[in-house]
């Protein structure tokens, strides 16, 4: 485990804020570490998610760390935040020191989460032309379904009500970047044992920067579920 004390900016998914990552957080710093909880543009309570980018949430992620005059950062981004932590990392080079994927989509070049997911790709758009604000809405299926299968009722209704839509060019545009490890970024992934909603494989996400996974227990939102066994397997690198 590490013992120097280290700076962790957590990226959350879609869906979710830096809200998500608070019990993980808590972990971090009781081991000595700074922990930063990112909330991206849109998905805040009462933000408006018309009209937002990717771009818009990798420029957000940069800002936050440039800000705060971070050094030495361990960017730890899950699910979706898998892309604007990647293309973040491109642009904080010499800043950013290592980079932990966590039940993450590792993006590859010019393909966007939409085209990552061949089944769900065009239900997705779908979602999104249908919708006023061009925003995919969350409901209570998806927590229970594919987030926190298993967990309590009460807790997965809990969960439910802190999502907020997701902007619908998120899912749709892609990074003009290859993998962090081709820029000399070191990289980690790490795998909820029963993950239902990643689209492929965890461990094709993780052979795509040479690894394997190192499994933790818990579903998607494992983070919420098994803070423990989630913050250890990130101190552990």
């Amino acid at each position: 485990m590490n013992t120097e004390s280290h700076t962790y900016v957590l990226v959350p998914g879609a869906w979710h804020g830096g809200w998500v990552w608070r019990p993980v957080a808590e972990r971090l710093r009781a081991a000595g570490h700074r922990a930063v909880c990112l909330t991206l543009p849109g998905l805040g309570d009462g933000d408006d998610p018309t009209g937002l980018r990717l771009g818009d949430a990798v420029d957000h992620v940069v800002r936050e760390v440039e800000r705060l005059n971070l050094r030495s950062v361990t960017l730890v981004g899950h699910s979706w935040g898998g892309y604007p932590m990647t293309g973040a990392a491109h642009r904080l080079r010499g800043t950013v020191s290592n980079v932990i994927y966590y039940s993450a989509f590792v993006p590859r070049q010019g393909v966007s989460l939409a085209e990552e997911n061949p089944d769900g790709g065009a239900f997705l758009r779908g979602l999104i032309d249908e919708s006023p604000d061009q925003a995919i809405h969350p409901n209570l299926g998806y927590v229970q379904g594919i987030f926190m299968q298993g967990a309590d009722e009460g807790a997965q209704r809990l969960v439910a009500d802190l999502l907020t839509p997701q902007p619908g060019d998120y899912m749709l545009d892609a990074l003009d970047v290859p993998s962090v490890t081709e820029i000399g970024i070191s990289a980690r992934y790490i795998l909820s044992g029963e993950d239902q909603a990643l689209p492929r494989p965890g461990s094709e996400f993780a052979a795509r920067l040479g690894l394997e996974p190192v499994m933790v227990p818990g579903p998607h939102d494992g983070m919420l579920t098994h803070p423990d066994e989630v913050a250890k397997a990130i101190l552990n690198g």
